[in-house]
């Protein structure tokens, strides 16, 4: 089999691509795949480390802004776009794969689209429940499109067929067990909170760590870690001074800028923090842990506030939306679920019923029957 994967720009649309081309190669050792992606983007470095072969393209997205310095951006992005027309076609002409993949970014689409135009098996999969703009555009003309949930189709037009597959979840985060995170992690069994905002960090994700801490520590209630990420580096100690939180008086919470470990906090973890981005939905729900979502309103078509009502529809998350945060209403959502435990179990329990463990599975089963 030889095979095709294009996909960009962040970590949601890289790590899917690479958890694909992984399966396939563990499978079919004779399997020959390509990456094709931007040169400097995230994906040059992480498909290389990852240890596959990659091929560049230069694609850019458009800015929907009028200004003179925008304007001089979408004339540089509409050069690389016709460029990348002949580029996608020279890459498959050269490659000769059975078929191409897409897993998202403005990187995946003159790669596909050249690929349905020579006549290649293509497919598609979207990460998020509401579709981005190059899936929405993709969804016509593959052979079929791989979805992390059904509601994905409410806003696709899908030419042939559509599947449900999930997200990739990584096995250090599957494999995991409480007991043994907690050990590791030299925890108690009390209540374990977990927090954090990405690597980046967030604002209101930091504010709201702040909020549970000064609310939970001088009296020993629960266990937590957060992560304050890159851009809270200097903010979140000045947050800590501004609640009156001492952690040298505490052994109870655990605050880094990154959280290396995040396999083993999830499992240690009873209730989990964060924003609604699609992967970390995913291992939220492989962990079957209970959430308190916090979807970013500053992303594309407001794509994490859709991921996070998929979960909510099933009660199994909390959605708590940046504009309705306040401290007192953050803990008193906290406090309700340390007092009332069973709902905690229950939206655990609700969260582990949407977990699917087997994606890369159902996406190489499913090539197989159409090349």
């Amino acid at each position: 089999m030889r095979v095709i994967l294009a996909g960009g720009g962040t970590a949601g649309h890289i790590n899917p691509a690479i958890a694909i081309a992984q399966y396939i190669k563990k499978v079919d050792k004779k399997a020959e795949i390509l990456f094709a992606g931007t040169p400097n983007g995230m994906e040059a470095t992480l498909v290389k480390k990852a240890g596959f072969a990659f091929t560049p393209i230069e694609v850019m997205g458009f800015s929907r802004s009028f200004a003179p310095k925008e304007m001089a951006h979408n004339v540089n992005a509409l050069v690389k776009v016709l460029r990348s027309k002949s580029r996608a076609k020279a890459i498959i002409k050269e490659f000769k794969p059975d078929i191409v993949i897409g897993t998202g970014g403005y990187v995946s689409g003159p790669i596909v689209l050249a690929a349905t135009k020579m006549k290649i098996k293509t497919a598609i999969h979207e990460q998020n429940a509401f579709p981005g703009v190059t899936t929405r555009v993709l969804a016509k003309k593959v052979d079929i499109v791989f979805s992390a949930v059904e509601e994905a189709k409410e806003h696709l037009e899908v030419k042939n067929r559509f599947e449900v597959v999930g997200n990739p979840v990584r096995e250090s985060v599957i494999m995991k067990t409480k007991s043994e995170a907690r050990q590791e992690l030299n925890l108690d069994d009390r209540m374990c909170i977990l927090s954090f905002g990405g690597s980046l960090g967030a604002d209101t994700i930091n504010k709201i760590g702040a909020d549970i801490i000064e609310w939970h520590y001088k009296q020993g209630l629960v266990n937590h870690i957060h992560g304050y990420g890159r851009l809270g580096k200097e903010k979140f100690p000045e947050l800590l001074k501004e609640h009156h939180i001492d952690l040298n008086v505490t052994r109870d919470v655990k605050v880094s800028e990154y959280i290396d470990n995040m396999d083993t906090c999830l499992a240690a973890a009873d209730l989990v923090i964060c924003r609604a981005g699609a992967i970390t939905i995913s291992e939220i729900e492989a962990t079957g842990k209970a959430a308190i979502l916090v979807p970013s309103p500053n992303v594309t078509a407001n794509h994490q506030f859709h991921n996070a009502m998929v979960l909510k529809k099933k009660n199994a998350c909390i959605l708590l939306e940046e504009k309705d945060y306040s401290k007192e209403k953050i803990i008193a959502i906290v406090k309700d679920l340390y007092n009332n435990r069973s709902k905690l179990t229950e939206i655990s329990r609700n969260s582990a019923s949407l977990a699917i463990f087997d994606t890369t599975k159902r996406i190489y089963d499913s090539i197989l029957t159409i090349i």
